[in-house]
Formats: C-alpha cells, structure tokens, sequence
C-alpha cells in the first residue's frame, strides 16, 4: 500500500485520483476556488496544490520556481511526483523534522514554461505576470508564518513579494539533481536550512 509520503507515490495512477478526490476537502476549498479563478484569468493549464499538504492551514510555503513535465502530468505540485527534485525536496523535509500538516509547495511562477521536452528558466516578464496572482494567494493563507524562497529565481522575486506581505522570507538552494550532484555544499545548506526553519515552526 502506497504511502502519502512515498517517494515517487504519485507515479501510481489510485493514488493521483485519491488526492483528486481529496481536493473538495476544507483545507483545499479556498485554494482551488483561488486556483480556478487564476486559470481562467491568464489562460494557463496549472497544478494543484497537494491535498495532502497543509492547504489553508500552511505555515511555512515553500516557494520553488515553475512547475516541470512531472508535475503537469501529475496534475499536482508536490514532493511526491516521481523526478528527482521531488525526491530531494521530500528527503529535505523529512530529514528536517517538518511535519507536512504545516507545509504548503507552489512556484513563484505557476504554469509550465518549457517546450513539452524540457522546461527553461523562469524568466523576469514571467515572474512578472504571476505576481498578482501570488498576491491573492498569500491572502488566502491566514496562519503563514514564513516562506522559504526555494533557488535563484524564486529568490529574483525577494522585493516584489515583500511589498505584498510581512512574513518573514528564507532563502534555501534549489534541490534539483544538477544542484546537489555539482554542488554537494548546497545539499548540506539546504539540510540546516530546513533544520532551523523546524525549530522556529
């Protein structure tokens, strides 16, 4: 039997339609609210956000940079589709002690941004066009206590996100395989990064 925290546990086809069938939840019904009024406002195909996360009830968001190939075939954004940056990110969390009943994963840019082969960099007149909609977002996360700007250009975004919000911002390295396989330092920060954001949560 399939745990919600498995890695790669959204590779299994019953498990995608039980956290489908987990959206209508209460936890998940303002964010879908908000998530179908931003697909019909920029016209994009966007993720879910993980039922399985804390929804509503988050206190640290974790801010990465787009959605990949995995994610849009999964339809959710989550630490357990099956790549490896959500390998990491799930081995980070869990290493960390952060529960997931207070964690919520987005994008600083929401909608997939690649040619279907392999997606680019978020760009400044990407991140550009989706800041009003994280905007609205934070307005629907009433016990945030911090967010955690997870690579570079989510953090490219720092100024504009602080004229929206007074919660504290973290910065943490990407977990992209590329990063922590050339970069094993980074894998190391990211760990005690998450570890101190644990003991303030």
């Amino acid at each position: 039997m399939i745990s919600s925290d498995d890695t790669y546990a959204l590779k299994s086809e019953d498990e995608r339609q039980r956290r489908l069938a987990m959206l209508s939840q209460p936890h998940m019904r303002p964010l879908m609210e908000y998530l179908k009024w931003v697909k019909s406002d920029c016209g994009h195909d966007i993720p879910s956000f993980d039922p399985c996360d804390a929804g509503v009830n988050a206190r640290v968001l974790f801010l990465l940079e787009a959605p990949g190939r995995k994610a849009v075939g999964s339809t959710f954004i989550s630490r357990n589709n099956p790549d490896q940056t959500a390998s990491n990110m799930n081995e980070l969390l869990m290493k960390a002690g952060i529960p997931r009943s207070i964690t919520l994963l987005w994008n600083i840019v929401p909608w997939y941004i690649g040619d279907g082969k392999r997606i680019r960099g978020a760009r400044k007149s990407d991140i550009d066009q989706a800041m009003p909609y994280f905007q609205k977002l934070i307005h629907r996360l009433p016990r945030l206590r911090e967010i955690v700007l997870v690579g570079k250009n989510a953090q490219s975004a720092r100024a504009v996100i602080l004229r929206h919000t007074s919660v504290p911002l973290v910065d943490a390295p990407h977990p992209s395989p590329k990063n922590f396989n050339t970069r094993p330092h980074t894998k190391t920060e990211a760990i005690q990064i998450f570890s101190e954001l644990a003991t303030r949560l």
